[in-house]
């Protein structure tokens, strides 16, 4: 029997849900909420009538928070409706629609008209809606429409029928949805590319304009574009994570961003080639991060709950997140941003999954094969590179996020060199791990492994850095705050928090560590919280008992940190 479990913060909710301003990284003035309980109904090509339930957006249906709590047939349209009213002094030229994320396909309607649609169960959502407003009181409408079967969109870890290392599917609108008004000349996209000490800060469409940042003057935007240099750079790092305020004022439009300095490099010191960040080794001490919460699935309650998580590892002394087959609201690389938490973010699988293939033969040791007759059929690789252009577009202003993985185990995996061609022109400012885990071939940035079932024991080819992507996940049952007592799923069983404590500590300092002395660059521990069957987390799913300690796991990233730096 699976059991319902909330965070601290599902069992308070009350009010708009997410009323954060959900793009910190181009603000307006202008900001509706338009969250909180909608119409909703599921039927075919029509919308329903009466619509016969509420929901809470933005939660998923499956989820508790969202108030249906159930997932429908594979294939199924999901109706969304709701009214609202335009503020007074809000209108200004043009209004746009927002929505976070919706999984999959999303028709949107406004007053019966319809405005777009949209395919993409991770990416931002724009419309213009304008020319369908009616002055007073607007019906807004959704239909989505997702279907596990077809494996050419991405799903991630989302299955059918979940259980082990795979979840509860997720459809639906499961971020915020907002408008604002704009005017008629106003700035579509900022794009900001950091190297080193200099930052480069463009708009689109090309603009004149000014970039104003506070700290150090301001400067014309000249082709929509301004390259800065500081003289003297205050690098961001997860010990002191600074950020730059600016602002933008091109066309008609102002709007309010940051951003970082850093520096980003491989050397060789030594036998070894090492990833440096500002200019020094730095060991990546990191954690698998599903983003998965029980009362909410793919989103927190509140979004607090990203900077609980975040504090709550770095108190443990971790300073890297690797973002796993998820693509989070923004709100998570903001408060990565700010508080100093390093992302290696991952591209979302599409594809069909073989566990013999992907899973059985690599753990036993077979891991090499020739990928380029792979997932072979021309839509499956089209949607993938469709979607990896627009991960990388919508995240890649982010100081956070340093490292980006294209293939994880081979799921969906495809002609890598060729991938990793095409994914070096949409960011070659970060490194790139083409394939986490096995089935490595020539081009990729880093030699990264994963590790399950035996003792760590890897050794640097001193050609690439050598990454351990993942490892670990040893489990623990918090008796009370598991999600499946009758079938739970980890890597090695601990019967006490003491016992837990002491086999990671262990496995860091009799592995991990002698493994950085041949060239060991990252590890990557399994994982952040329990997730559904998984109880191989350093909290449980509810977020409710923290099973490591800090006074050991402090003195293990610190003997990390200078083990790297000898």
């Amino acid at each position: 029997m699976l059991n319902d479990l909330y965070t601290v913060a599902g069992e308070n909710l009350t009010g708009t849900p997410w009323e954060v301003y959900p793009r910190p990284q181009m603000k307006r003035n202008s900001y509706l909420n338009l969250n909180g309980e909608w119409d909703f109904g599921v039927g075919n090509f029509r919308f329903p009538d009466p619509y016969e339930k509420k929901i809470l957006v933005p939660f998923c249906p499956e989820s508790a928070l969202s108030g249906i709590h159930e997932h429908f047939p594979e294939g199924s349209c999901l109706c969304y409706q709701r009214k609202f009213t335009l503020p007074d002094g809000f209108l200004k030229d043009r209004v746009l629609l927002h929505i976070g994320a919706a999984d999959q396909h999303l028709h949107c309607y406004v007053n019966g008209t319809k405005i777009g649609e949209h395919s993409g169960g991770y990416e931002n959502i724009t419309f213009d809606i304008t020319d369908a407003l009616v002055d007073g009181e607007n019906v807004l409408a959704f239909r989505c429409m997702d279907d596990l079967r077809d494996l050419t969109q991405p799903y991630g870890k989302q299955v059918m029928k979940r259980g082990g290392m795979w979840y509860t599917p997720v459809s639906g609108i499961w971020q915020t949805v907002w408008l604002e008004s704009v005017p008629q000349n106003y700035i579509q996209k900022l794009h900001i590319e950091n190297k080193g000490a200099s930052v480069t800060i463009s708009v689109e469409p090309a603009m004149d304009g000014t970039v104003n940042v506070p700290e150090t003057g301001s400067y014309p935007l000249v082709d929509g574009s301004v390259t800065i240099t500081a003289n003297k750079p205050h690098f961001w790092s997860p010990e002191d994570p600074y950020l730059y305020d600016f602002s933008v004022e091109a066309g008609d439009d102002r709007v309010e961003s940051y951003f970082a300095l850093r520096q980003l490099e491989i050397r060789k010191i030594g036998k070894y080639p090492r990833l440096m960040l500002n200019g020094k080794p730095y060991f990546f001490h990191g954690l698998l991060d599903q983003g998965y919460w029980p009362d909410g699935l793919f989103t927190p309650a509140t979004p607090e709950c990203y900077a609980s998580d975040i504090l709550a590892m770095k108190k443990l002394g971790f300073n890297v997140l690797r973002k796993h087959i998820k693509v989070e609201p923004e709100e998570f690389y903001y408060q990565c941003d700010k508080l100093g938490m390093i992302v290696f973010q991952d591209m979302v699988n599409n594809g069909e999954y073989s566990f013999l293939r992907d899973t059985a033969l690599p753990t036993a040791g077979i891991q090499k094969l020739d990928d380029r007759k792979l997932h072979k059929d021309p839509k499956t690789r089209e949607t993938f590179l469709s979607s990896m252009e627009s991960t990388v577009k919508q995240l890649k202003n982010h100081p956070c996020i340093l490292y980006w993985t294209i293939f994880n185990e081979a799921w969906g995996q495809f002609d890598s060199d060729n991938v990793y061609e095409q994914f070096k022109k949409l960011d070659d400012s970060r490194w790139i791990d083409s394939t986490s885990g096995w089935f490595r071939r020539e081009k990729t940035d880093v030699d990264s492994r994963h590790v399950y079932f035996r003792k760590v024991k890897l050794e640097g080819d001193g050609v690439k850095p050598l990454v351990l992507s993942e490892f670990g996940g040893k489990t623990y049952p918090a008796e009370g705050h598991i999600f499946n007592p009758d079938k739970t799923y980890g890597y090695g069983g601990c019967g006490s928090l003491e016992e837990l404590n002491e086999a990671v500590r262990k496995l860091y300092m009799e592995e991990i560590l002698p493994c950085i002395h041949k060239g060991l660059c990252a590890a990557i521990y399994t994982q952040v919280s329990d997730v559904e069957d998984e109880i191989n987390g350093l909290l449980t799913y509810d977020r409710k008992v923290e099973k490591l300690k800090a006074e050991i796991m402090l003195p293990v990233a610190k003997a990390l940190q200078e083990a790297i730096q000898r």
